[in-house]
C-alpha cells in the first residue's frame, strides 16, 4: 500500500463513491482520507453506565437502562396515532416509552420476558418520566460490550443526512477507514517532546478520538491533538518572527530630536500616562535595533493611541524621514488630519491629507512635496497606496483599525521605500490575550491599559422600551445643559421579519418629541451619499444640531467632546464589541457621560449577558474576553481573514492553558534550534512544510 494513502480522494473509500464524495466536499470540506481522519467528533455520548429508573433526574441529557418492555398500546387515530410501552427495571420502577411514527414495524418486535437496553433523553411529566423514540436493543454479550463505551457524535447537515451520512454514517466511514490507514499514520511530534509531555502517539490518538477505549484514553487523545494543533500554529508564527528579526533591515532612528522635544515640552497640554510612556519606550527600542519594527498597539477607546502614534512619527522626522497614517474611511482620515494639525499648530512641520475626494490640482502638489521631502506627514485612506504616491524617504507607517484593510493593500505601503519603514498598527478594539497570541503571535504587541487622568468613566444604564418617556426627559435635561446626544438604531427601515426599532420611525418620533426651533436633529446612515452624510456629521460636530439619529456608521470616526449621551435602540441586536465601540463615542470631554441601552422585555440568555456586561464594566479587554466566550473567536471581527482559526479540535477560549504551554515549548525549541536543523527536530521541519504548503500567513503585517 503506498505511503501517501492519506492523500487518496475520499470517493475511493468503500461506502462513499462520487456522489457522496461531492456532498462531503461541499458540505463539510472533506476531500481526502486525511481530511476524514481529522474530522473530529464535537461531543460524545457516554454509554459506559446503566442507570436505574429511580436515579433519573430531569437535567440528564440521556440515560441508558436495562429492563423488560410490556403493555404495548396504540392510541389515537390515523395522523394522531402514537404507540406507548412500559419499561420496567429490576428494582420494580417503570417509565413510559413513546413512538409517534415507525411503530408498525416496532409493535410486533418486542418479546414478553426479553431484556432490552433502552437509550434516550428522559422527559418529566408530573412525577413520571418518559422517553420518546428511544434506541432499543436486545441484551446480549455483544450489545453490552458495544453499549458500554463512549459514542462519538459528528457534525452533519440535512443534505448529508438525506444520503445516510448522519453522525452514525460518518462513524461507519471512519470504522472502514482506520484499519486501512492506521499503519501509515506518521508521527508529527519529536519523540523527546512526546516523552517529556507524556503524550500518546498520533496513531493512538486518532484511533481513540474516534473510537475511545475509555474516558481516560479519550482525554489523553484529545489533549495530544489539541496540543499539536496549537503548538504548530505557535511554531509557525514564532519562526516568522525569528526570520523577520534575523533578515529584515530597518531604519535606525538614532536621536530623539528637536521636533519631539518641542512637542513634548511646549505643545503637549497634559501629562502622558504611564502606559503611554511605556509604549513609546518599547517603540524607541525597536527603532534603534536596525531591524524593521512590526508592532501592534492595542488601546481601549480614548486611551490615547493617537498621541503615541504622533510622537512616534516625530521621532522618524527628527531622523530625516517622512511618516504616514492610513485610516479606513474618509471621515476617520479627516478626523486624524484635523486632530494632528491642531496638536502640531505652531510647529514648523508640513502635514497634509490625501483621500479619494482630494482634487487633482491638490494631488499634484502633494505628490511633488512628497518627492522633494518638504511634506513631513501624510494622512489618508486607501489613496496612500496608489502607485503615483512616491515618498522621498518613508520611515514610519501608522495604520489605524488595520483589520479593515486587505493584506495586499497594506503590503503596498511598506514597498514604498528601499529599506522597509517601521510599522505601527493601532486598534481600538481590544483583542483577548489568547486571540492576540494566535492571530498576531509573530508581532510585538503593546497595550495602553489606562485612561488619561480626568476622564470620568461612562455610566451605562439598561432601560426597557416602556421607560422611553423617562429617557426622552433625561435627553432633554442634558441638551438644556448644552450637551449633545446620539441615538443609534440597528436598521434603517422597518422590517417585516425583525421586530426591531428602525431609524426612520425613530427619527420621526424624535423630531415630534424635540421640535424646532429649540432642537435640531441630524440623520446619518450608510445608504446616504457621502457628501450628504458628511454634511450631517459636520452639523453635529459644529454643534448646529443637538441630536444625531444614526446607524452604526458612527461606530468609528466621530469625535465630539460635547456629546454626553449615547442611546442604543434594540441594544440586544448588537454584539458586545460593537456596543463598546458605540459607547466610546461619548465620554470624550470632561463632563459625565451616559450610555443607555434600550431593549424590550424578551431577551435571550446571551443578550442578557451582553447587557449585564456592558452595565457592569467599561474595561474593553474584559468585554472582549466575554465577547469571545459568548460568540467564539471566529466571529470576532478581523479574525476571519487570519487563516489561523480553522481549529479542528482545540478552542481558543477553553484551551488557554494548552495554548500558553504550546507557545512556551515552541519558544524553547526555536531558542536552541531556530532553523529546525537538528536531527531530532527533522519531524518538526517536515510537518511544518506539509502544514504550510500553499498557505498564506494573513497575520503577518509585512
Amino acid at each position: 500500500m503506498p505511503s501517501d494513502i492519506l492523500k487518496t480522494p475520499i470517493e475511493f473509500l468503500k461506502g462513499v463513491g462520487p456522489q457522496k464524495a461531492e456532498l462531503l466536499k461541499k458540505e463539510v470540506q472533506l476531500f481526502t482520507f486525511e481530511d476524514l481522519l481529522h474530522f473530529y467528533p464535537f461531543r460524545y455520548i457516554d454509554k459506559s453506565r446503566f442507570y436505574k429508573i429511580r436515579e433519573i433526574t430531569e437535567d440528564m441529557p440521556y440515560v441508558q437502562i436495562r429492563g423488560a418492555i410490556s403493555n404495548i398500546q396504540l392510541h389515537g387515530q390515523k395522523r394522531t396515532t402514537r404507540m406507548t410501552a412500559l419499561l420496567s427495571d429490576d428494582q420494580g420502577s417503570s417509565l413510559e416509552l413513546i413512538w409517534f411514527n415507525g411503530f408498525k414495524f416496532l409493535k410486533n418486535l418486542f418479546v414478553p420476558g426479553q431484556e432490552y437496553i433502552v437509550f434516550g433523553k428522559p422527559t418529566r411529566f408530573g412525577r413520571k418520566y418518559s422517553i420518546a423514540h428511544p434506541e432499543v436493543e436486545v441484551v446480549s454479550p455483544a450489545a453490552i460490550t458495544q453499549q458500554s463505551t463512549m459514542h462519538p457524535v459528528y457534525s452533519s447537515t440535512e443534505k448529508l443526512k438525506s444520503r445516510t451520512l448522519d453522525s452514525k454514517g460518518i462513524s461507519r466511514l471512519l470504522s472502514t477507514l482506520l484499519p486501512q490507514v492506521k499503519n501509515y499514520i506518521n508521527e508529527t511530534l519529536p519523540e523527546y517532546l512526546r516523552e517529556e509531555l507524556k503524550l500518546p502517539t498520533l496513531r493512538q490518538s486518532l484511533v481513540n478520538v474516534h473510537f475511545p477505549e475509555s474516558s481516560q484514553s479519550l482525554a489523553r487523545a484529545r489533549a495530544r491533538l489539541k496540543f499539536e494543533e496549537l503548538f504548530y500554529i505557535q511554531l509557525g508564527l514564532l519562526r516568522l518572527k525569528h526570520v523577520r528579526i534575523a533578515e529584515s533591515r530597518g531604519q535606525i532612528f538614532k536621536t530623539v530630536g528637536e521636533h519631539f522635544n518641542e512637542f513634548y515640552h511646549q505643545h503637549l497640554s497634559f501629562e502622558l500616562t504611564g502606559a503611554q510612556k511605556r509604549v513609546i519606550k518599547e517603540i524607541r527600542t525597536n527603532t534603534l535595533s536596525g531591524k524593521q519594527m512590526n508592532r501592534l498597539l492595542q488601546g481601549d477607546v480614548g486611551s490615547g493611541k493617537t498621541i503615541v502614534a504622533l510622537m512616534t512619527m516625530l521621532i522618524a522626522i527628527d531622523n530625516g524621514f517622512q511618516a504616514c497614517l492610513m485610516a479606513p474611511t474618509e471621515v476617520l482620515a479627516n478626523q486624524h488630519f484635523e486632530s494632528l494639525s491642531s496638536m502640531l499648530k505652531g510647529m514648523h512641520l508640513k502635514t497634509d491629507l490625501l483621500t479619494g475626494s482630494t482634487r487633482k490640482a491638490k494631488r499634484r502638489i502633494i505628490h511633488q512635496e512628497l518627492i522633494d521631502g518638504s511634506l513631513n506627514i501624510l494622512i489618508g485612506t486607501h489613496a496612500l497606496i496608489e502607485d503615483t504616491v512616491i515618498f522621498k524617504n518613508l520611515g514610519m507607517v501608522v495604520i489605524d483599525e488595520q483589520h479593515r484593510f486587505g493584506v495586499a493593500q497594506r503590503a503596498r505601503l511598506w514597498k514604498k521605500n528601499q529599506i522597509s519603514p517601521h510599522v505601527l498598527v493601532m486598534t481600538a478594539t481590544p483583542i483577548p490575550r489568547t486571540l492576540a497570541m494566535t492571530l498576531y503571535g509573530d508581532l510585538d504587541i503593546s497595550v495602553i491599559d489606562e485612561l488619561p487622568p480626568g476622564r470620568k468613566p461612562i455610566k451605562t444604564l439598561h432601560q426597557y422600551d416602556s421607560n422611553r418617556l423617562k429617557v426622552f426627559g433625561f435627553m432633554r435635561e442634558q441638551i438644556q445643559q448644552g450637551r449633545q446626544v446620539y441615538v443609534v438604531y440597528p436598521i434603517i427601515n422597518e422590517s417585516e421579519t425583525l421586530d426591531l426599532k428602525d431609524l426612520h420611525d425613530g427619527y420621526e418620533s424624535i423630531v415630534r418629541e424635540f421640535p424646532l426651533p429649540d432642537y435640531a436633529v441630524s440623520i446619518v446612515h450608510g445608504k446616504m451619499k457621502p457628501a450628504d452624510k458628511d454634511y450631517e456629521m459636520q452639523r453635529f460636530v459644529k454643534g448646529e444640531t443637538q441630536i444625531m439619529v444614526a446607524t452604526t456608521v458612527i461606530e468609528v470616526g466621530i469625535n465630539v467632546p460635547n456629546a454626553s449621551v449615547m442611546v442604543i435602540e434594540s441594544a440586544q441586536r448588537f454584539g458586545l464589541s460593537q456596543l463598546h465601540q458605540l459607547r466610546g463615542r461619548v465620554g470624550r470631554g470632561a463632563d459625565q457621560s451616559w450610555c443607555i441601552l434600550m431593549t424590550d422585555f424578551k431577551l435571550s440568555s446571551d443578550a442578557r449577558k451582553r447587557i449585564e456586561t456592558m452595565v457592569s464594566t467599561n474595561d474593553g479587554f474584559l468585554i472582549a474576553e466575554t465577547d469571545m466566550k459568548l460568540r467564539g473567536p471566529g466571529d470576532i471581527h478581523g479574525t476571519q481573514q487570519s487563516g489561523l482559526l480553522d481549529l479542528k479540535i482545540a478552542s481558543i477560549t477553553k484551551d488557554e492553558k494548552i495554548l500558553k504551554y504550546a507557545r512556551k515549548k515552541a519558544e524553547e525549541i526555536l531558542e536552541k534550534d531556530p532553523e529546525l536543523r537538528l536531527p531530532e527536530n527533522q519531524v518538526l521541519s517536515h510537518t511544518m512544510q506539509q502544514k504550510h504548503k500553499g498557505s498564506i500567513t494573513w497575520s503577518k503585517i509585512s
